[in-house]
């Protein structure tokens, strides 16, 4: 695996619903994370795309993530990659996915999987995933790794989009994470 690279990446973040969110373990902190990437993100070009699963019957994402998309795609297939036309509505170029959201263990874990299926590089940031019991979580982690999936933190990801404390947004950046 390689390194995040700023103009290379796109965060995915899969269906952090409001209504999903409570039932989650440690769900404030997952939504801190996504809100830390998303910020990010925008803030060094990088596009930021989510999904929500069944919006009519779930609801949407949690304000603080769904401002910061750029793109929310519906979804009802729990992989987004199955749902029809999605691989060709990521960004062209951006051939590493930085993927984050829940349910670690049902959608995350099975886009994640068809992603890695259809021969695109994958980022499972384990911090900003999350699920309702956390050895789901973990179980989902552990797989997504085996299956070619490389394992990062928000912190990884932020800094190897930087890449130098030389950047011009390394300070405003550096105050989301600190």
């Amino acid at each position: 695996m390689t390194l995040c690279q700023a103009d290379r990446s796109a965060l995915l973040i899969i269906d952090p619903q409001a209504r999903l969110l409570p039932a989650i373990h440690d769900g404030d902190d997952v939504v801190r994370r996504l809100v830390q990437l998303a910020t990010a993100a925008r803030e060094l070009g990088i596009p930021v795309i989510g999904t929500e699963e069944n919006p009519d019957g779930l609801g949407p994402n949690v304000f603080a993530v769904r401002e910061l998309c750029d793109r929310t795609v519906a979804k009802f297939f729990f992989s987004a990659v199955s749902e029809p036309g999605f691989l060709e509505q990521l960004p062209a170029g951006r051939d590493t996915l930085v993927v984050a959201g829940c349910e670690a263990h049902v959608c995350v874990m099975q886009t994640v999987a068809r992603l890695l299926e259809a021969g695109r590089p994958v980022k499972w940031v384990s911090d900003a995933v999350g699920s309702r019991r956390a050895f789901d979580r973990d179980a989902a982690t552990a797989r997504a790794r085996s299956l070619g999936a490389d394992i990062v933190t928000t912190e990884m990801v932020v800094f190897e989009w930087l890449e130098t404390c030389k950047h011009p947004a390394f300070r405003s950046v550096l105050q989301l994470i600190r």
